[in-house]
């Protein structure tokens, strides 16, 4: 299906935290992530798209149940991972917990992103649940956490059968608009997109 910038906005409000803790309260892991192929290949496609063999301090917001997390950890010497649903928390540092350089905390975006500055942030499949206020306030705080170099990424689902959905397509059209963030590498197919953005030298 052919889409075309504004032809879906983003949610009023943003998706509610007791929507998400009634999905981990019926299944552990909502949306498969740790069995299904595709999610399996989004993620190692998502590893294999960063540019440096290795960094220094990744940020992983909406991890869910760490399974990307995980992955990440073997190509950065520390990893903040965080998630709104106390239930993916605790599943996070199950899943983790053999990995030391991991660190997972309960956080809501954009309320309590984290200090200081980091050369990775990776962020999937959270973008299309923030209202349009929330949606800015988080890229802009992304950007400013992102030290001048270092790498953003973003992999969301991309809807190509229903038109009107706010999905992967427009969700990376508001960060491809962010002030100061350099296109590196895009990734499209018939399950998501995935763009690479790097925070630009000049900006302050």
């Amino acid at each position: 299906m052919t889409r075309a910038a504004g032809d879906a906005a983003p949610p009023e409000t943003s998706v509610s935290l007791d929507h998400f803790i009634g999905l981990y309260e019926a299944k552990d892991d909502p949306w498969d992530v740790a069995t299904k192929w595709h999610d399996r290949r989004k993620f190692a496609v998502t590893v294999a798209s960063l540019p440096r063999e290795r960094y220094r301090r990744c940020y992983e917001p909406g991890a869910s149940i760490g399974t990307l997390s995980r992955m990440l950890a073997g190509r950065c010497d520390e990893v903040l991972t965080t998630d709104s649903v106390p239930e993916a928390v605790e599943l996070a540092r199950q899943n983790t917990a053999d990995l030391p350089n991991v660190r997972v905390e309960r956080a809501e975006l954009p309320a309590d992103l984290p200090d200081g500055e980091f050369d990775l942030v990776v962020i999937g499949d959270l973008l299309y649940y923030l209202s349009g206020d929330d949606l800015t306030a988080t890229l802009d705080g992304l950007t400013r956490r992102l030290e001048p170099g270092g790498d953003l990424v973003a992999v969301h689902f991309r809807d190509r059968e229903n038109g009107g959905s706010y999905d992967g397509f427009n969700a990376h059209a508001a960060l491809l608009a962010t002030a100061g963030l350099e296109h590196v590498v895009h990734h499209e197919d018939e399950w998501f997109v995935l763009d690479v953005l790097r925070r630009s030298h000049d900006v302050a």
